[in-house]
C-alpha cells in the first residue's frame, strides 16, 4: 500500500487507517495484542492509527502508550490521529459535546500521557459543539500547535457549515472530516459534505466502512440487493465481497478506516487498494444503494 498526503497542508499516511473503535478493553485487549495488531499492519504497510478517549474511556490509548514505550514499533514509523470533545454530564451516563479551549487543552494533555508521546499527528474535534466560541476554540488548537502538541487540526462528524465556521477562525487548515461513509450510507456524497472536503483539498477518513459489519451480514432489503452488486461486481476483479466495499471507498479518495481486530478483515480491507474499479462498475454498486 503507498502512502497519501491526506490533504495539501497534512501529513503523508497511508491510504487505510486503523482504529481501536471496536476493541473491547476487557475481552480483546492487551499490550502484547496492541504491539502484534500494530506490527501487522505496518507490514501490510498501514502506518496511520486512530484514537479517542471515548474508546474504552481512554484505556486503548494507554495500552497503545506502553506498546509505543516498549519499542516494538518506532513512533516515527506511525502517524497518530486522536479525538476528543466529548464527556459525561457529572459522571452519568449521560453525555454533552465539550469544545472549549480549557477542556481542549486538558484532553490533549491526558491523550499525550497516555499515549506516552510527545505530540499528536492529527488532533480531531470528535463532535460538533452548539454552544462553541469558534473563536476561542480556534485560538486554543493554533496554541497547542506552536506548543508543538499537535500537528494538524481535523474534526469528526461536522456537517458542512460547522466545518466552515471553524475553518473561518482558523489561521491553519483544517485536513480532515472524519464520518461515516460507506456503500449502505452515502449520505456525505449526497449532502456535500464530500464535495465540501475535497474543495479543501482534503480527504475524509471513513468510518465504519462495512456499515458495522451490515455489507457482509445485513438482513434487510438495502444491504441484501447492495451485498449481491458488490458480489457480482468483486467477481470480475477476484476480490470477495469486503474487499470490493473497500475499494468503493478507495476509488472515491476516501481513507477507510478499518475496525476488526481479526487479521484476515484487515489484510482484506488493507490489499482492496490495489484493485482499481471502472468507473462503471463504481456507479453499479453506487446505482444499487439507491
Amino acid at each position: 500500500m503507498e502512502n497519501i498526503y491526506i490533504s495539501e497542508s497534512g501529513p503523508e499516511i497511508s491510504a487505510a487507517i486503523y482504529g481501536f473503535w471496536r476493541w473491547n478493553i476487557t475481552s480483546l485487549t492487551s499490550i502484547k495484542r496492541v504491539e502484534d495488531i500494530v506490527n501487522y499492519n505496518l507490514e501490510l504497510g498501514v502506518n496511520a492509527f486512530d484514537h479517542s478517549d471515548q474508546y474504552s474511556n481512554g484505556q486503548i490509548e494507554q495500552l497503545f502508550g506502553q506498546a509505543i514505550k516498549a519499542k516494538s514499533f518506532k513512533r516515527e514509523d506511525i502517524v497518530i490521529s486522536a479525538k476528543a470533545g466529548i464527556k459525561k454530564i457529572d459522571n452519568t451516563k449521560e453525555k454533552q459535546f465539550d469544545l472549549s479551549p480549557a477542556h481542549i487543552r486538558a484532553s490533549v494533555d491526558a491523550t499525550l500521557k497516555r499515549l506516552q508521546t510527545d505530540y499528536i499527528d492529527i488532533f480531531l474535534l470528535e463532535q460538533f459543539d452548539p454552544l462553541i466560541d469558534a473563536e476561542e476554540t480556534a485560538s486554543a488548537l493554533t496554541e497547542l500547535i506552536l506548543k508543538g502538541k499537535i500537528r494538524h487540526i481535523g474534526v469528526s462528524n461536522f456537517n458542512v457549515f460547522q466545518h466552515r465556521l471553524l475553518a473561518s477562525r482558523l489561521s491553519r487548515p483544517i485536513i480532515t472530516n472524519h464520518i461515516e461513509l460507506n456503500v449502505l450510507n452515502t449520505t456525505a456524497i449526497d449532502d456535500g459534505r464530500l464535495d465540501f472536503i475535497k474543495q479543501q483539498f482534503s480527504k475524509p477518513m471513513a468510518w465504519a466502512p462495512l456499515a458495522g459489519g451490515r455489507v457482509l451480514n445485513g438482513e434487510d432489503k438495502k444491504a441484501i440487493k447492495v451485498r449481491k452488486v458488490l458480489s457480482a461486481v468483486g467477481k470480475q476483479y477476484d476480490a470477495n465481497v469486503e474487499q470490493t466495499a473497500v475499494a468503493w471507498l478507495y476509488k472515491l479518495g476516501a481513507l477507510p478506516i478499518i475496525g476488526s481486530p481479526d487479521k484476515k478483515r484487515i489484510k482484506n480491507a488493507a490489499s482492496a487498494y490495489s484493485i482499481k474499479l471502472s468507473n462503471e462498475d463504481w456507479y453499479r454498486i453506487y446505482n444499487a444503494t439507491k
